[in-house]
């Protein structure tokens, strides 16, 4: 499933998504969302996306960059 579009969604919908995607699925050795994560919150880390303010992919592209 795509990332709701900013433009149509509402917050609460974004994020519910990002919960979604970021589920825990009890498989570590390989699932990588902690990894990615680094103990840092779903929530903390798309609040920009959650809030309207940039999409899901500008902010996972940032996330990514700045491992």
């Amino acid at each position: 499933m795509n990332a709701p579009a900013i433009e149509s969604s509402t917050r609460e919908e974004r994020l519910d998504y990002v919960l979604s995607e970021w589920r825990c699925l009890h498989n570590c050795k390989l699932c990588g969302k902690c990894y990615f994560l680094k103990g840092r919150s779903e929530e903390e880390l798309y609040a920009d996306y959650i809030d309207g303010k940039r999409s899901y992919l500008d902010v996972t592209l940032e996330i990514r960059n700045n491992r």
